[in-house]
């Protein structure tokens, strides 16, 4: 193969168009990646609008990437990589192994975090060129549609949860049953919590429930979402996944005592919640980014292992255009991932 397809905008908030592209060969410590499949996270929105500095048009953006390694660049194969492998790339995209953080070994907050779509060309394709420490193995048990949304949704929902201070058999809730949300909900259950589903409107209860939800909190069927959550006795954490500040901010005093709220859901609107909110009881409120590729490996692994999938549905490259405006009207269930088979 010399070329390849791929779907890049060429200005900000424009419509995709299918390309060909001349194939790259690998640099040192890199790998060419044949995708398979690439999930769209709403995340792509801030670079496809050009909300970031440093974006650069024409755009190829996609950091949900599951494949296999075509081609090994210098050094790679030294790392235990080989043609082949089924590897996914995800938000984590690489780290510059330099700054005081990674010196730290907190690669995920790198200063120089290596997005796909914002570092280099992402997933919205048929090929893509990432650095080895972007990759991680995906377990024979998840197919490539089901591995791509794991490296960025599934991550960070996993990784939220297992690095609060909740433990089996507390409360936890995941407000929002989304994208983020339905894989949150899944987690918790598989992690022995309590777990309790909070979304708008009575007909998601089902939803909630087949997800293994032991509550349901419809917010526009209650007075007070906090009220509900201290009817059940208070969460321990809650996971806010919905990209709503308003949202995020009724669930604190739904908090129990040292109780926990972890904001993974994006808002530009600032949160109405007090100092004394977090003072008198001594609650936390952190934010939580995605995870690195050895996370998103252990996010595949617990999934395989509990057989927790993403809700997806599925498009052809050619209709990049189509998948991602319904990812942005909020129609998609869950997930939308483009394949290139």
């Amino acid at each position: 193969m010399t070329t390849y397809r791929a779907a890049q905008v060429i200005t900000p908030n424009g419509r995709f168009e299918i390309v060909e592209r001349e194939v790259q060969h690998p640099g040192p410590r890199h790998v060419r990646v044949a995708v398979e499949a690439c999930g769209i996270c709403h995340s792509d929105d801030v670079f496809v609008s050009g909300g970031l500095p440093g974006v650069r048009f024409p755009l190829v953006p996609g950091h949900e990437i599951a494949g296999r390694i075509e081609e090994l660049g210098e050094g790679a194969e030294s790392n235990n990589w080989n043609v082949g492998d089924r590897v996914t790339v995800g938000w984590f995209g690489g780290s510059c192994g330099h700054c005081i953080p990674c010196r730290q070994g907190d690669f995920i907050v790198c200063d120089n975090l290596k997005i796909p779509g914002w570092a280099y060309d992402g997933g919205y394709a048929e090929s893509m060129i990432a650095p080895i420490d972007a990759l991680a193995r995906i377990p024979e048990a998840l197919s490539a549609t089901d591995a791509g949304p794991m490296s960025c949704a599934g991550v960070t929902t996993y990784n939220g949860l297992r690095r609060s201070s909740a433990r089996p058999g507390d409360l936890v809730a995941v407000l929002g049953i989304g994208g983020l949300g339905h894989l949150g909900v899944q987690y918790a259950v598989a992690m022995g919590f309590e777990t309790v589903a909070i979304a708008r409107g009575s007909e998601k209860a089902d939803t909630a429930k087949n997800l293994g939800a032991h509550h349901y909190i419809d917010s526009t069927g209650v007075t007070s979402v906090a009220e509900a959550l201290q009817s059940l006795g208070g969460a321990k954490t809650v996971l806010a996944t919905a990209g709503s500040s308003e949202a995020i901010a009724a669930t604190v005093e739904g908090l129990t005592h040292r109780g926990e709220l972890i904001v993974i859901g994006v808002s530009p609107d600032t949160l109405g919640i007090s100092p004394l909110q977090l003072i008198l009881r001594g609650r936390i409120l952190r934010g939580h980014p995605s995870g690195t590729a050895q996370d998103v490996q252990d996010t595949m692994a617990f999934s395989a292992l509990h057989g927790i999938r993403p809700i997806v549905e599925t498009m052809p490259l050619s209709e990049t255009d189509a998948a991602y405006r319904k990812m942005l009207d909020g129609s998609a269930r869950f997930r939308m991932v483009l394949t290139t088979g």
